[in-house]
């Protein structure tokens, strides 16, 4: 037996311990309440990353596509802003807030750039394992919290049942208020808040819906993906999050342009009517309580939504003492502590915070990153427009992922002008699914 054919079952074996890390990570990128309070606060999508990347190292070595060597040089331009920002912390606090945030930033980033190599080489059907894995993390997490939803009316904490014995920590749904006695719920799952739950939910609901307006009839998955999205619909629903509702509708007005012709069309309607049905029949359950409930979150000038605003006014103050680096990653809570009265409250913005914590440079640098996603995309719709006119059936799948992933990205930075998730696991795996997405399927064109 020759040297090549004993090693061969050990890259096999490599290989295959590689994709279930990968798999799992991206399966767990939203479980925010599966974590443990080593080092500070440590998630199971921090350990899968790290398990991950170390088997990826150990992997032969391959060929790396030219989004790779991009995705550095904005890792680097990103470091050298925020190693620059440490020079403008004050207190011991910032610097333990500090630390902690370029760590999980480094991972983060180090991350997308590993997934995007490794999507590059295991190629197409490897591209669509990891977008189902992903997807069905988030349909577990929205099961749960349906479950979980169910367990606190009959008087239960589904928390404490599965996630405290596991992780050691304390956590429920939460509770908005009450109506005559009877608590409001708003599910937020394996999240941290209904707000993460609602806007991450978004991404699957805008990514996948074009992909699912363009399945053939009689295509084995048009059902199920069909009645996903409906379920998914129906959860961000229930959370009740006016962020979610934003970010899906700046989504599907973009959507609404390329895929207008589906409006009136079956596919669509069937979906939406039975979500409809689903909703009309709840409400009429209970009529007072939900009228008051849907009064109490449309209104615009109630302490959560003043809260939304507020946090805006900080811009002026940081832009006036540190306007090119601001007050240091991570640092808002340590700066603020004596405005909110609390020692871990961050800004209700991903947008303020990002100016207010690396100043205008910080906030440029990734606008541009954010710009070049948006560019890579419209490569990607590019790339699907001249599959369709080569006659490939692959095009039908590419372009509307393209589309969607676009109105997806859109909606995630709305949803983030009035809460705080572009900083989290979830969207990181998101952008490595986009910018990958021209990568693994320039080959078919070729």
């Amino acid at each position: 037996m020759t040297a090549a054919a004993v090693a061969l079952p050990r890259v096999v074996s490599r290989t295959r311990v590689t994709d279930f890390f990968f798999f799992a990570t991206f399966f767990c990128v939203t479980f925010e309440k599966v974590h443990w309070s080593i080092a500070g606060t440590v998630g199971i999508a921090d350990v899968l990353t790290i398990l991950f990347l170390v088997a990826f190292a150990l992997q032969s070595r391959g060929p790396s596509p030219r989004t790779t060597g991009i995705l550095v040089a904005f890792f680097v331009a990103f470091m050298l802003v925020y190693f620059l920002g440490f020079y403008n912390l004050q207190t011991k606090q910032a610097l333990d807030q500090y630390e902690k945030g370029m760590v999980k930033f480094a991972l983060h980033f180090v991350f997308l750039a590993c997934a995007v190599t490794y999507l590059a080489r295991r190629g197409q059907r490897f591209y669509w394992r990891t977008m189902g894995w992903f997807a069905a993390g988030l349909l577990a997490n929205a099961v749960y919290g349906v479950l979980q939803l169910l367990a606190a009316r009959a008087g239960h904490n589904l928390d404490s049942i599965v996630l405290s014995p596991l992780t050691g920590g304390a956590s429920s749904i939460n509770i908005y208020g009450s109506v005559n006695g009877a608590s409001v719920y708003r599910p937020n799952a394996l999240t941290g808040d209904p707000n993460h739950l609602g806007i991450m939910l978004d991404v699957p609901l805008l990514a996948l819906t074009p992909v699912y307006l363009r399945l053939e009839r009689g295509n084995r998955l048009r059902w199920p993906l069909g009645l996903t999205l409906g379920f998914l619909l129906l959860v961000l629903i229930a959370t009740l999050s006016r962020s979610g509702a934003l970010g899906l509708l700046v989504g599907l007005l973009i959507l609404a342009i390329p895929y207008r012709r589906f409006v009136w069309s079956r596919a669509l309607l069937v979906p939406l009517a039975a979500v409809a049905l689903v909703l009309a029949y709840v409400v009429d359950t209970r009529r007072h309580f939900f009228s008051v409930v849907l009064a109490s979150r449309v209104q615009t000038g109630g302490s959560s939504t003043s809260a939304h605003f507020a946090v805006y006014n900080f811009i002026p103050h940081v832009l006036h003492s540190n306007p090119l680096l601001g007050l240091g990653l991570n640092t808002f809570s340590v700066y603020y502590e004596f405005v909110t009265g609390k020692t871990n409250w961050g800004p209700h913005s991903y947008w303020v915070a990002l100016i207010v914590e690396t100043g205008l440079v910080g906030a440029l640098l990734f606008v541009v990153f954010l710009r070049y996603v948006f560019l890579r995309l419209r490569a990607a719709r590019t790339l699907g427009r001249a599959l369709d006119r080569a006659g490939d059936p692959l095009g039908a799948r590419v372009r509307p992922l393209a589309w969607g992933m676009t109105a997806a990205l859109a909606g995630t930075m709305a949803a983030n002008f009035f809460y705080l998730t572009m900083q989290f696991y979830y969207f990181y795996g998101f952008v490595a699914l986009a910018l990958a997405l021209p990568v693994v399927f320039a080959r078919r064109r070729a």
